[in-house]
């Protein structure tokens, strides 16, 4: 018998395809095993056609514009991760994020975000983002950064006419209050939605979209099924966020854009919707949400 750490770290079986295309609507191809193209061949293969790569600094936000400009079927999303914002500013001593990197300041943000500003204005550059608030990773004396590098996400966004997409953990209010006080961009993502049913009606009430990942299929999530039901059909995204979140029963190991169809497949069972139903509803929300 296999040890148990060598499945973890085994892909999961391809599963069966979609019938109708969907996209996977946020994931880091920059993080997974193999080349772009053989995890976009095997996404395809089973019915995953288009993905959004998603940038977190300015390295990967290049790379996501890079893919993109490459790949027709893959669209790019550039911005600083919330947590990338103060490592920036203050510093990252203690190696968290692999650079080490000696505080920035004001004028090291500034010259980051001017970046993500001139790659958002791409044309293969569909959204700015992923940015927000992060409370779990980051301590007090980062929020008013954070909060900072997210007004300015906003207004490029907003200038480029561009998606947003929001990285929110356990922040849901400050997010909530700071999108209205700014002006939500027309179209706006909250990527890997993590709040419950009121928040996804009050979401709903201002049109954004929520984008469903692998915890939606985890069985303690009651919480997070009952906000895909509050959530309007035409409202809702599917993604991986792969490498991480692999969605149930394959939990804790690799993640990657062709798992999309186990997720889609238990959120129709959730809805008591047919698996082509939620399927096209999604591809349709997918393509209006970042303007393909």
């Amino acid at each position: 018998m296999a040890p148990k750490d060598a499945d973890r770290s085994t892909p999961p079986p391809l599963p069966e395809p979609l019938v109708v295309a969907v996209a996977d609507s946020h994931t880091h191809l920059d993080m997974q095993s193999g080349t772009p193209a053989e995890g976009l061949a095997r996404a395809a293969s089973v019915g995953v056609t288009t993905v959004v790569q998603v940038g977190c600094d300015v390295p990967g936000s290049r790379w996501a514009a890079d893919l993109a400009a490459e790949f027709e079927q893959v669209h790019a999303a550039v911005a600083l991760h919330p947590n990338e914002a103060p490592r920036i500013f203050l510093g990252d001593p203690d190696g968290w994020s692999g650079q080490h990197r000696a505080p920035g300041g004001a004028a090291a943000l500034d010259a980051a975000l001017a970046e993500i500003d001139a790659l958002a204005a791409l044309p293969q550059v569909l959204a700015v983002g992923e940015t927000g608030l992060d409370y779990f990773r980051t301590g007090p004396e980062g929020v008013d950064i954070q909060k900072e590098s997210f007004r300015r996400h906003i207004e490029i966004a907003k200038r480029h006419g561009k998606a947003l997409v929001i990285h929110d953990r356990d922040a849901h209010e400050d997010v909530i209050a700071l999108l209205l006080e700014e002006g939500a961009p027309e179209r706006t993502v909250f990527h890997c939605y993590s709040g419950d049913a009121a928040m996804a009606k009050t979401c709903a009430e201002h049109g954004w979209y929520l984008s469903f990942a692998g915890p939606v299929t985890y069985k303690a999530n009651h919480v997070l099924r009952e906000a895909l039901s509050a959530t309007p059909l035409d409202r809702v995204l599917v993604e991986t966020d792969a490498p991480f979140l692999t969605p149930h029963p394959f939990r804790g190991r690799p993640n990657a854009p062709y798992l999309i169809p186990v997720t889609v497949r238990a959120m129709a069972a959730h809805l008591d919707l047919a698996e082509d139903e939620l399927a096209t509803a999604i591809a349709a929300n997918t393509a209006r949400a970042f303007g393909y």
